[in-house]
């Protein structure tokens, strides 16, 4: 991301490379990392005011997809920079990066 230069001003947005979003595409265009993507933000959403956070395990079953696929996933997902994950316990916890779906929002707002 980079510092967006005006000639009255600088300001302080947010604007990603078309080599960042194609790396977001990309990841997304796979049906199962988007189904995993939505799961996530589904579940944030829903859960917002109780503050849980979203169990992997729960996407898991969901889906009926094996630990090593959804591993996979989850890798080319956070290496996008759309989630990010942590261990809690024996479990692993994930949270939409909601500076990055802001972005995306934004850009899809410049197109239309």
């Amino acid at each position: 991301m980079r510092l967006k230069q005006n000639s009255s001003k600088t300001e302080r947005t947010m604007t990603m490379t078309t080599k960042q979003l194609a790396r977001i595409y990309k990841a997304l265009s796979n049906e199962n990392r988007l189904e995993i993507y939505l799961s996530i933000l589904q579940y944030e959403q829903k859960d917002f005011d109780t503050g849980c956070d979203c169990i992997i395990t729960e996407i898991r079953n969901k889906l009926c997809i094996g630990a090593p696929t959804i591993s996979h996933h989850l890798k080319e997902l956070t290496d996008a920079g759309l989630i990010t994950t942590k261990k809690q316990g024996k479990y692993l916890i994930a949270k939409v990066n909601q500076t990055v779906l802001h972005e995306i929002r934004h850009q899809f707002d410049q197109i239309t």
